[in-house]
């Protein structure tokens, strides 16, 4: 209960800005309950009016019955009113709160998990939370409700109040029972369900290189064989629930008999009148709910309590870590940084191994090197995607340890390999990095990138909706839309990370130029493995195994690198025999 209550204070963070509503939900609860108590009674008096015939006090209770279901009626509905608006706005606050959480969250942690965690933990989980004052205050009503009909049972006769109280002892010990049961199997569902989820979202993202390699029968089995894991938790649940129903079935069914035995008892021994023995045996099924209540009550507190235990621990950041910012503000960085004796690696895997570099303000330099040799993750590090096990990096001079999140990703832009682009349009794409983009600086941008006359073609020009993943635009016009976005920002570090890649040779001689003119106004960082990208640099570091192996100009480095020089010609190689075959 501990638990519950502190879960529950946590929830009303979310709900305190309702608080008009919620006063006056509870009104209107209250309002109910008392309805829900008087009804009894008045159904007891037209019981009893009819038996004995008095058609006058009849009429006149009916009317009041009527009188009273009218305004139950306009209860509920207000209830209803304010409880759907209570849930929707709590329901948001707390999905943008988590949204917020999830996006501090540190990269490995997204790695580990995988998407479907925190998919699943957006929308049902979160759901469940808001929903938790409506289910309770439902739930207590009709306790509250069903209580007050066992006090009237006991006025007309203690007998059966004594006997009703024992049963309702014993079923709620096999609700408690049921209740604790099926939490326990929930959580290994949901769990299942994140898995199914994760592999859901794999398989629609990847679903167009699923199909180009003929992997759908391999999808299927792997999707058939994770559906299966979760039907499976899914059918114990069931399985359970209906055991348990099986059971209180019994149970109830028994209750009943021992009931009409104990009634038919007392009417023979002139211990309770026919009339009252009807009374109390038509209102047993209400008492008898009282368990039904309780026991989903039990069920709403353990689900609200599991479900606040995957959302706080994201939002509190208990067991899913987050990025750690230091209090140090630069609002514009010279650009200066450097690498001391940095070490890093990926799951136990070596990829940087003492690194130390300098790269001086409004300077171009170049990373190259073999695949795997540890260039990304230099970039990576550089934008605190990832922390340091091992060693410094400074932006002008200062450790980014100590820096905040804005003086580091307002000040530099990385445009990678494959840049996600979104499913909006063009000009929405272009806006998300920059609040009142105008119409004159989203035309540069694009214009520097090479995407304009692209653009110009299009019928609906910067409204053109891009499809999900950039899929309507080819690899080359996806790269050339990250660097508008990119040249939008005006940061004064830009990382290039292959983004000329997917570029034919002329629109790649375009994306060199603008390079150009950025240079000796923005610190230029570029990785390439065509080299012809990269020759008219500033400085060329060559890496191999996370250690830089040489550095110097292209000319340096072809003098003193065999291993630079012999990149370099494999890449001549390849122009040459391409010119050739053409």
């Amino acid at each position: 209960m501990k638990e519950f209550i502190n879960n529950l204070k946590l929830a009303w963070k979310f709900s305190k800005y309702q608080k008009k509503r919620l006063i006056f939900y509870l009104f209107l609860s209250l309002l109910e309950i008392i309805i829900s108590l008087i009804m009894p009674i008045l159904g007891a008096g037209i019981i009893i009016n009819l038996t004995k015939g008095a058609v006058e006090q009849l009429v006149l209770v009916s009317m009041l019955v009527f009188l009273i279901e009218i305004l139950r009626n306009v209860v509920s509905y207000f209830e209803s009113d304010n409880i759907k608006v209570i849930n929707k706005e709590t329901s948001a606050k707390l999905q943008t709160e988590l949204g917020k959480s999830i996006l501090k969250l540190e990269n490995s942690v997204i790695d580990k998990n995988g998407s479907g965690v925190f998919i699943q933990r957006l929308t049902k989980d979160s759901y469940k939370i808001s929903g938790i004052f409506f289910s309770l205050n439902r739930n207590l009503s009709n306790i509250i409700t069903n209580l007050g009909v066992l006090g009237a049972i006991f006025i007309m006769n203690e007998k059966a109040f004594l006997f009703m109280l024992i049963t309702t002892f014993i079923n709620y010990l096999l609700e408690n029972k049921r209740s604790s049961s099926i939490s326990r199997e929930d959580e290994k569902y949901r769990e299942s369900q994140e898995r199914a989820s994760s592999f859901i979202s794999e398989l629609v993202r990847g679903l167009r290189d699923i199909k180009m390699l003929n992997a759908e029968k391999s999808f299927l089995k792997k999707f058939n064989d994770i559906n299966l894991e979760a039907n499976e938790s899914s059918y114990k649940i069931e399985d359970k629930q209906n055991k348990f129903s099986f059971l209180k079935g019994l149970i109830l069914d028994l209750n009943d008999l021992l009931l009409i035995m104990l009634l038919a008892y007392l009417i023979y021994a002139k211990e309770l009148e026919t009339a009252t023995a009807l009374i109390i045996y038509n209102y047993s099924g209400r008492v008898s709910s009282i368990v039904y209540f309780i026991g989903n009550f039990l069920d709403v507190t353990k689900d609200f309590n599991l479900s606040s235990k995957r959302v706080f621990s994201i939002i509190d950041g208990n067991g899913y870590n987050k990025e750690k910012f230091g209090n140090k503000e630069i609002t514009k960085v010279k650009g200066d940084f450097e690498f001391e004796n940095v070490s890093f690696s990926y799951d136990k895997k070596n990829v940087l191994e003492n690194l130390t570099f300098k790269v001086n303000a409004n300077e171009t330099v170049a990373f190259v090197g073999k695949s795997g040799a540890g260039k990304t993750t230099i970039f990576n590090l550089l934008c605190k995607m990832y922390d340091v096990k091992e060693g410094t990096i400074k932006i002008d001079g200062i450790d980014i340890t100590e820096l905040t999140r804005e003086s580091i990703r307002r000040n530099i832009t990385i445009i990678n390999q494959n840049p996600y682009i979104f499913n909006l349009t063009i000009r929405e794409n272009l806006k998300i990095v920059k609040d009142g983009l105008t119409e004159k600086e989203m035309v540069e941008a694009c214009r520097l990138a090479c995407l304009d006359d692209f653009i110009e073609s299009l019928p609906d020009k910067y409204d053109t909706l891009i499809g999900e993943g950039g899929i309507n635009l080819s690899g080359g016009q996806k790269q050339r839309l990250a660097i508008a976005r990119a040249l939008i920002q005006k940061t004064e570090i830009i990382l290039f990370d292959e983004a000329t890649s997917a570029l034919d040779n002329e629109t790649q001689n375009k994306i060199q130029k603008a390079i150009e003119n950025m240079k000796s106004t923005y610190t230029i960082m570029i990785i390439a493995h065509r080299l012809s990208t990269i020759i008219n640099s500033d400085r060329i570091l060559f890496l191999d195994n996370g250690k830089i192996e040489a550095e110097g100009t292209h000319e340096e480095l072809l003098k003193k690198s065999k291993e630079y020089k012999k990149l370099y010609e494999k890449e001549l190689n390849k122009i040459i025999k391409t010119k050739k075959n053409q």
